[in-house]
């Protein structure tokens, strides 16, 4: 099998309803698994499907590299999807059309484009008769839109072995293009590359009084009480906290751009990032821990007051703060609301300066002279909270050139995502090298 176009991959792996839809309910992976795996054993590599429960499926195996004295690389990418309403598409999300030099659909840009790349790397490979340095090992996951529970932190709890001498390992969200322009107005490209990510803290609050009638005077209010208590959590200005990667995206995004860099206050960091113009995006949600509400539940009838009524909060945290925030978020309660997790992953932080991270920034120079390449820290989270605990260095590396004005941040979960064919092209070309060479 000669070496298949990475978007038709792409597409045929979106025209796989791999819908998560949270708490284990999910459509499955399974078909998606499959696919991958028939493409490895294509390739000559052997493919072990493992699965929690039926048709949580994921796909593992390993590559020998030529030297097997360095420690093998992770390559983690998630199969599963969130789910999508067809009637706000232009284009149904599981249709996997290519139209107007993009690749439509639920997946496209989270994850299955890296999957799609993956692939087409191998069958590359395998008609040219080449193999990596060292070993990889290679991670197609369920449950990520979730939390891992059938996926990655599955698979470390149940078949830890598979990653007991990794060395490190690249997943989602980094090595793509912001277009942004220096001091003097002359275009600049910067290539994000994840080397942090902040710690997942999902807390239930919990606010308790006394139950009675709607129409009387109560001054123990559950409802009351929680509300006061979600209104100071969510104005609550948190302080700046500034991690080494965050430092290092400033000072090396700041010096490419031709840009003041003040990180002296908190007031200075908020003037650097209105400087940085459309590259602020990249460090606006990391310079700070956020707490945001997100689910608010009490009562069963109007003139009812509950003697209970709970909140939802999503809380992501900086590298080095926890402590600190748990402290003020417990502050901020007050008396009367009490806390507790319904989850906690803590931070990820990598080495910038690495030879993981110098391998992936001459990679995306070798594709794209002009490319500047910058650490920075993810949001959100990724699986990379499953294998960094096992001191394994977890890097966000997955490829992808993007053309001025298409805005990645709005495609994954959202309406009408897509990835335009010659990023995924280029992506291909990227992962290549940097898979070859590391």
């Amino acid at each position: 099998m000669g070496e298949p176009a990475v978007e038709d991959l792409c597409a045929q792996l979106i025209r796989f309803d791999t819908t998560n839809l949270g708490g284990g309910s999910s459509h499955g992976e399974r078909e998606a698994a499959e696919f991958v795996a028939g493409h490895l054993d294509a390739t000559g590599h052997q493919p072990t499907l493992l699965e929690r429960s039926p048709r949580r499926t994921n796909v593992l195996t390993r590559i020998p590299g030529t030297d097997p004295t360095l420690p093998p690389l992770l390559i983690h990418a998630h199969l599963d999807v969130v789910p999508a309403e067809p009637a706000d598409w232009q284009i149904p999300p599981f249709a996997g059309e290519i139209r107007d030099g993009y690749v439509w659909g639920r997946g496209a840009v989270d994850m299955k484009d890296m999957c799609a790349t993956l692939l087409t790397v191998l069958h590359r490979w395998n008609t040219q008769g080449r193999r990596p340095r060292r070993d990889l090992v290679l991670a197609f996951v369920a449950d990520e839109e979730d939390n891992g529970d059938w996926g990655a932190h599955w698979l470390v709890k149940q078949h830890r072995h598979l990653f007991d001498d990794v060395g490190a390992a690249i997943g989602e969200s980094g090595g793509y293009t912001v277009h942004t322009t220096n001091a003097t107005g002359q275009p600049v490209r910067l290539y994000p590359v994840a080397t942090a990510e902040r710690g997942t803290s999902h807390l239930l609050l919990t606010a308790t009084g006394r139950a009675g009638h709607g129409s009387r005077r109560n001054d123990d209010n559950a409802v009351v009480t929680l509300i006061d208590a979600i209104h100071r959590l969510a104005h609550h200005r948190w302080p700046v906290h500034l991690t080494p990667t965050v430092r290092a995206f400033f000072q090396r995004a700041g010096h490419a751009l031709g840009l003041t860099v003040d990180l002296t206050s908190d007031d200075a960091v908020d003037a650097t990032l209105r400087r940085f113009g459309p590259a602020a995006k990249i460090a606006e949600n990391t310079v700070r821990n956020s707490t945001t509400p997100t689910v608010l539940t009490a009562g069963y009838k109007v003139n009812v007051i509950p003697g209970v009524a709970q909140a939802r909060i999503d809380t992501r945290v900086l590298p080095g703060s926890e402590q600190e925030l748990l402290a003020e978020i417990d502050r901020l309660l007050g008396p009367g609301v009490t806390r507790e997790f319904l989850a906690d992953q803590p931070p990820v932080q990598a080495t910038v300066d690495s030879p993981w991270f110098t391998a992936m920034a001459d990679a995306l120079v070798a594709e794209d002279p002009d490319a500047v390449v910058v650490p920075f820290c993810m949001g959100g989270g990724t699986d990379a909270k499953a294998f960094a605990p096992l001191g394994i260095d977890c890097y966000g590396f997955a490829p992808l050139w993007l053309p001025e004005g298409f805005d990645h941040r709005l495609m994954a979960h959202g309406v009408d995502e897509r990835v335009p064919v010659e990023g995924l092209r280029f992506g291909v070309n990227v992962l290549d090298r940097f898979l070859s060479t590391v």
